[in-house]
């Protein structure tokens, strides 16, 4: 019987001057989120217009947008001259006239049926356009500028990429990104991107970050122009979609790799939407067992009562243990031995999947009453959409809400999950960007008020419970304790390579299928998408570590790619988040020594710093093979060594680590573990 634990994963495809606070993050990214903006530009002068030139002060210097084209350009207080954007692609007609506001200004373009505001706020230029009809713009239009060096994009953890980098100016079917558009609602896990110009952090470099909050209706496009990696966001004005409003805010920077993301985390702050894992802890003091914890889905004997007690005999003191809903979920003594050995333990579960009960493959499928079909999601043709794995329905999330004041169809099926006295629950897809528009009669919705059902029921299951979801997003960070997938930066060969039963496995055995115990060689370029250091950037933990515990795909354990096993392990010391395991009997025996050493000495490491702000980033080396994270100010810093030569005493393959106090650096070398 197949498990939507099993099936799911295949179901895709489908980022003193009073202003100087918030020059985002110089290399040390020393300012703490909470500081970052407060003084801003909100009380300097609205700055200037000229013609058709607004000019707005902003952090580091001043910006001015073009009133007839939307171009935007810099001017930086050192002098520089940057373009942030080239004129909206396509044209936008003759504008209408410009009136000052008090933060700046506003004006239209007819033709297009736009209203455009543009202003000053807390250090950022902030563009906001309405549309009174349906259409779309592609604006801005970002890396035209020739000091361009690299490409930020939020893809899983984070990428830094090159603009001249061959590979990546390749087209999707090398692994590239030219040519590709990517859903900034959906593909991408924070709604932002951003460029270097020159070098980096405190070397004379800028650069610029572009944050979208109006991520639904907008994506993301690459091209690649003279060998150049160049992108435009573009936006779909649709009422019924509601999506009618689009606000772009730039900010300069200082060019570190990751200050597009420490911009985001410094505006999820300013507008009371950064969450803290410190709060959560105080909420439910169950979230505290996350520090130190390596996660892994239990399967066959390591589900039991006993593989628990061998994980602790092993000396592992921390763990995330998960399992799916059938065959033979985890029963109440294998969770009192979890409870008893200070770990988690929870089930997964989806409430977005609806099928027949009486063909039903999971559990998690079956519904009472009329829940499934009623609850469908329906296109706009009233047809229901299909389910992943192409079975059944996706379930309405606005049908629920609706529903469950009277029927307690959500509650009722969560306290039977957790009966067995589980204290966590990971509750599939509830929080990535995979959201739906329902005209389905009587719980009709649009993807916005899908998002914000789906944060109203993962709320509720949060007081209780340590929450976790799928490839969360950074809207739903408040409500979720901790996140399997994000942590990856998925390469969209991935999905068909998974369906490749022969490569990859299927999901038989029942306990132990081979879909995740089976090792698998990566393609040359899929390996180098995904895992090849050079290009990674911690953007995903620098807008959002200390608000929720980060780990790859549940498919993609420690074990199931052998090749990665290095790296990837370097990635996670690197960047404070967990390894993430599937275990049975046979595994636990093999791989349990190896298991506890890595979490032996991740365990402190994470207990110090996993509450804690990704305070710095950076390159030690002009290869980029040696990276340096900070947390919390000198809570704990990292230096992991990616290359195959010693570095300053740090051996290739090996990571060093401090925590204050520390006479010596704390040493691992993953590969001379014995797995």
């Amino acid at each position: 019987m197949k498990s939507h634990l099993s099936t799911a994963t295949g179901r895709h495809p489908r980022t003193t001057r009073t202003s100087r606070t918030t020059r985002v993050l110089a290399a040390s990214l020393a300012l703490t989120a909470t500081t970052l903006g407060v003084a801003g530009c909100d009380s300097a002068s609205a700055g200037t217009l000229e013609g058709s030139r607004l000019s707005l002060p902003v952090s580091g210097g001043t910006a001015v947008v073009d009133t007839a084209s939307l171009a935007v350009n810099a001017h930086t207080e050192d002098g520089r001259q940057l373009v942030l954007s080239a004129p909206a692609g396509g044209g936008l007609g003759r504008p209408g006239p410009v009136t000052r506001t008090a933060d700046g200004a506003r004006w239209s373009y007819p033709g297009k049926g736009l209203q455009v505001t543009a202003s000053s706020e807390r250090g950022r230029l902030r563009i906001r356009l309405r549309a009174d009809r349906d259409g779309s713009v592609s604006w801005p239009v970002t890396g035209t500028d020739r000091a361009a060096s690299a490409v930020q994009v939020p893809r899983g953890e984070g990428l830094d990429i090159p603009v001249k980098d061959a590979f990546w100016n390749a087209g999707a079917e090398k692994g590239g990104l030219a040519g590709s558009t990517v859903d900034m609602g959906e593909a991408l896990s924070l709604p932002l991107w951003g460029y270097s110009m020159g070098g980096a952090g405190g070397k004379g470099g800028r650069g610029v970050s572009y944050l979208t909050p109006t991520d639904l209706g907008t994506s993301l496009k690459f091209a690649s122009t003279g060998g150049r990696l160049r992108t435009t966001a573009e936006h779909a004005f649709d009422a019924g979609e509601g999506t009618r409003d689009y606000e772009v805010s730039f900010a300069l920077t200082d060019g570190n790799p990751v200050a597009s993301a420490a911009d985001y985390r410094s505006y999820l702050s300013q507008h009371g939407q950064l969450g803290s894992l410190r709060k959560k802890i105080g909420q439910n003091p169950a979230n505290a067992k996350l520090l130190g914890a390596f996660h892994a889905y239990v399967w066959g004997d390591a589900r039991t009562a006993a593989g628990v007690d061998k994980l602790k005999k092993l000396g592992v003191d921390r763990m995330w243990l998960g399992y799916d809903a059938g065959p033979g979920p985890m029963k109440a003594p294998a969770v009192r031995a979890a409870k008893q050995a200070g770990y988690l333990v929870g089930p997964y579960d989806t409430f977005a999947n609806g099928q027949d009960p009486k063909t039903a493959d999971s559990p998690t499928s079956v519904w009472p009453d009329r829940v499934y079909p009623d609850f469908c999601v329906r296109k706009a043709d009233g047809t229901p959409e299909t389910g992943f794995g192409n079975r059944g329905c996706y379930l309405s999330s606005r049908a629920f809400e609706k529903a469950e004041p009277a029927e307690h169809y959500l509650a009722d099926r969560t306290r039977t999950m957790v009966a067995n006295g589980a204290d966590s629950y990971f509750l599939d897809v509830d929080a990535t960007g995979e959201l739906f528009r329902d005209h389905g009669k009587g719980h009709e919705m649009t993807k916005a008020g899908d998002r914000a059902n789906r944060l109203a029921r993962m709320q509720r299951l949060s007081k209780n419970l340590v929450l976790g979801s799928e490839s969360a997003q950074a809207w739903a960070n408040k409500v979720v304790a901790y996140n399997h997938g994000s942590g990856t930066p998925v390469d969209d060969g991935l999905w068909k390579l998974e369906k490749d039963r022969q490569t990859w496995g299927g999901y038989y055995p029942e306990t132990a299928p081979t879909a995740f115990f089976k090792p698998v060689q990566l393609p040359g370029r899929m390996a180098t998408a995904m895992y090849d250091p050079k290009y990674r950037a911690p953007l995903y933990e620098t807008a959002l570590h200390g608000s929720l515990v980060n780990a790859e795909r549940w498919e993609l354990s420690y074990e199931k790619l052998p090749a990665q096993k290095t790296t990837r392990a370097l990635l996670a010391m690197l960047y404070n988040t967990p390894l993430n395991y599937v275990l049975d009997g046979p595994t636990l025996e093999r791989n349990g020594p190896e298991l506890a050493a890595l979490q032996k000495y991740f365990s402190p490491l994470h207990r110090a710093a996993g509450t804690e702000q990704l305070t710095s980033f950076r390159w030690l080396t002009g290869d980029r093979t040696v990276q340096r994270t900070v947390f919390g100010n000198g809570k704990l810093t990292v230096t992991a060594n990616f290359g195959s030569k010693a570095v300053n005493g740090l051996p290739g393959g090996c990571v060093d680590a401090r925590l204050p106090g520390d006479q010596q650096p704390r040493r691992l070398c993953p590969a001379q573990l014995n797995g």
